[in-house]
């Protein structure tokens, strides 16, 4: 976040899981704990919910969802914890954001798996291979946000928020998808956004290399701020 914003309104325009994680994370700003564990925990709850997706079943399926959700607050809390503690570093910031790839990605394509290749849907189209579809736009659009970051800074690839949610935020609405058991529709909407969205990022990408000459990445792309 820039230095150049003042602090109350950069807190006004903080998201609510990042508000909540930084609170509980602040008593840990002196001990041993580092951004770098609690992002390896998050990868390590989001591949459990991915691996738990593929189970299939019902109860299963609110299980994973729960885990996802988890997975994807302490995606806050190691940037938040990064910030109160001033431990950041380049090979933590590149290593949040492969975590973040790997668990997204994953778990469109375990959804997929969890369905079944015998599932009806009217794309016709297997659900394992919507849900490739679906983790292969994320990972571009992943790969190119970490791009435009590296040319224009963090504030390139800053996401659409409307009252303290960003476009991410929609993960949180997963055990609602798996209670009212609408994986399918859910994966065929992920298929389908994913790809559109990505096309987008992808202008995007475009704009933001035509304004800028290409120069070296700017001190702050290498920092965890997220």
């Amino acid at each position: 976040m820039s230095d150049s914003i003042p602090a109350p309104a950069a807190r006004a325009q903080r998201p609510w899981d990042a508000r909540l994680a930084r609170w509980l994370v602040t008593p840990l700003a002196a001990s041993r704990v580092t951004p770098n564990h609690l992002t390896t925990l998050r990868l390590a709850v989001g591949l459990a919910g991915a691996a738990v997706f593929t189970q299939g079943t019902y109860g299963w399926s609110n299980i994973a969802a729960l885990l996802v959700v988890l997975s994807n607050f302490l995606d806050h809390a190691d940037g938040e914890l990064a910030r109160v503690s001033g431990k950041t570093s380049r090979f933590g910031h590149i290593y949040d954001l492969a975590s973040d790839a790997a668990v997204t990605i994953l778990l469109f394509v375990a959804m997929g798996v969890g369905v079944g290749t015998g599932s009806d849907n009217l794309l016709g189209v297997p659900p394992p291979v919507l849900g490739a579809l679906a983790g292969a736009a994320i990972a571009l659009i992943f790969y190119l946000r970490m791009r435009m970051e590296e040319m224009a800074g963090k504030a390139a690839t800053r996401q659409a928020a409307l009252g303290g949610f960003e476009t991410e935020d929609i993960l949180y609405l997963l055990p609602l998808v798996t209670v009212c058991n609408c994986i399918m529709p859910f994966l065929i909407a992920a298929s389908i956004g994913a790809p559109v969205f990505a096309a987008w990022v992808v202008l995007d990408h475009r704009r933001v290399a035509r304004r800028l000459k290409p120069v070296a990445a700017s001190p702050t792309s290498g920092t965890r701020l997220i």
